[in-house]
């Protein structure tokens, strides 16, 4: 499970003392004096101003486009936080959709490129993932003020990337009192908020939240003082398509009530006009340059070092397809002690393999257009097997490329070898793994890159010739990556 990184809570809730003085102002502003009676004055049709509601939207899901119909009909604008990694893949927005939104008011923000836990890798790569989403949502034609973290993770210094970057606020989760937690939080965040780069939120919404839970997070900030209440959907759907999800039916029911809550002086703003102010400049995050001569341009290339989830630091396990995989880290290894394997049974299709992080740089290597690779890696395997090659393009999204010929079974340890055609235009990254495409087992160690003109020579009496194909399936251009949701944050 992804835990939240710890980070301080802001937990000063408006006391008793002052709720009711507030209360008493309230009565005393509506109290007229006729004839020496005190009497109240009629409540006006629409109250001033005191609480302002955010409906927000994280990840691009292309579920959200069902709530729609109720932001239109109502007249509510919202706020999505895109991962411009991820838009025009398969179950996620298009940009033609992300344009459609800002058409209609909504706002776009900002989700990171590949929606890393930010509080998990450096700062680097931190700032990549932040300030070149701003840029492509920005190249898109989108003005952006708003960032999201994934999974509601951040330290101190991602938040300063975040303004570093020219976001005008951060937006975290689970701030915010309400019967799923943070008991001692307050109801609201304040207006203008303490701290635009940490801002405070309900916890996201999923599954289990009715109807009643959503009008009780506006309810308990009209009743103590108002304030700025932030809601987070990720799914819209009547077929509980996710752990996340809301019905477009209740979803509905929810933003009929709100419009019918400004008689209590209750409006509904995006994000970006809560906050203020106007969007900032553009900025670069670090460079990473490309391997030259005789350097291994693959992180942790031996699998030794192991992140706190006792797996391969900058690695990360894909495949697609219907089989079942089992992962497994250990040995035996080709050198050190840890390798990576993979057990595949129930085989129909598809393929599963350890691949470098699909990333902006920290972990996946960097490559520059019109050269070629010298790809390597060590294996142990009881069928063919074959690198499986995947680019990353100047925006930060991630697609496969090709696939290499086949390499022969091996009981030892073999090292295959494949140079790579010349980069495309257009991709600045490079991840790639021997696949395992049947049932049976696979192994692999000490992965390495090279620039194909300074790379050094192979082992001749392990080197394995590839095959021409024969009867196995060739690789699909279809990739699932299997990385954390936000349904798995927890408290």
């Amino acid at each position: 499970m992804e835990q939240r990184s710890p980070r301080a809570r802001i937990a000063a809730s408006r006391s008793p003392g002052a709720r009711l003085a507030a209360a008493l102002a309230a009565v005393a502003a509506l109290a007229l004096s006729v004839g020496g009676l005190t009497v109240l004055a009629p409540e006006p049709a629409a109250a001033a101003t005191r609480t302002v509601v955010s409906l927000t939207f994280d990840d691009a899901n292309a579920s959200q486009l069902n709530a729609l119909p109720a932001l239109r009909s109502t007249g509510l604008k919202a706020t999505f936080y895109v991962p411009s990694g991820f838009i025009g893949a398969a179950g996620y927005m298009t940009r033609a959709d992300l344009t459609g939104l800002k058409n209609a008011g909504h706002e776009i923000g900002g989700h990171t490129v590949n929606h890393p836990d930010l509080a998990q890798i450096s700062v680097d790569e931190a700032r990549r993932q932040i300030c070149t989403d701003r840029k492509n949502l920005a190249s898109w034609g989108f003005t952006v003020r708003s960032f999201a973290y994934p999974f509601a993770s951040s330290t101190p210094q991602v938040e300063q990337a975040v303004a570093d970057c020219g976001y005008s606020s951060g937006r975290l989760l689970g701030d915010i009192r309400s019967r799923f937690g943070c008991d001692q939080c307050s109801y609201a965040e304040s207006i203008p908020p303490a701290d635009p780069r940490a801002l405070r939120a309900l916890d996201q919404v999923d599954k289990t939240w009715t109807l009643a839970d959503l009008k009780q997070g506006v309810l308990n900030a009209e009743r103590n003082g108002g304030g700025w209440v932030q809601y987070t959907f990720h799914d819209v759907c009547a077929n509980a398509c996710s752990d996340l999800a809301v019905t477009p039916t209740v979803f509905a029911q929810f933003a009929a009530w709100l419009k019918g809550r400004q008689a209590a002086g209750t409006v509904v703003r995006t994000v970006g006009d809560v906050v203020g102010g106007a969007a900032k400049p553009l900025v670069d995050g670090p460079a990473v340059p490309a391997p030259t001569g005789s350097t291994n341009g693959v992180v942790n290339p031996g699998l030794e070092t192991l992140g706190a989830d006792g797996q391969p630091s900058c690695w990360m396990r894909g495949g697609y397809g219907s089989n079942s995989p089992a992962f497994s880290t250990g040995a035996p290894a080709h050198g050190g002690s840890v390798a990576s394997g993979i057990t595949m049974t129930g085989y129909a299709d598809g393929d599963a393999k350890l691949l470098p992080q699909f990333d902006l740089g920290q972990c996946s290597p960097t490559v520059t257009a019109g050269r070629t690779y010298a790809l390597r890696s060590w294996y142990q395997s009881s069928g063919v097997t074959q690198f499986a090659v995947y680019l990353r393009s100047s925006t930060g999204a991630w697609s496969y490329w090709t696939s290499s010929p086949w390499f022969a079974a091996s009981a030892g340890w073999s090292q295959a070898d494949w140079t790579t055609p010349a980069i495309p235009s257009g991709s600045t990254g490079i991840s790639f793994a021997l696949t395992i495409f049947g049932n049976g087992t696979l192994r692999t160690d000490d992965l390495a890159l090279y620039d194909s003109a300074g790379a050094p020579p192979v082992v001749a009496a392990t080197q394995t010739a590839p095959q021409a194909r024969t009867s196995a399936p060739a690789p699909s251009t279809q990739v699932e990556v299997f990385r954390p949701t936000e349904s798995d944050l927890t408290e």
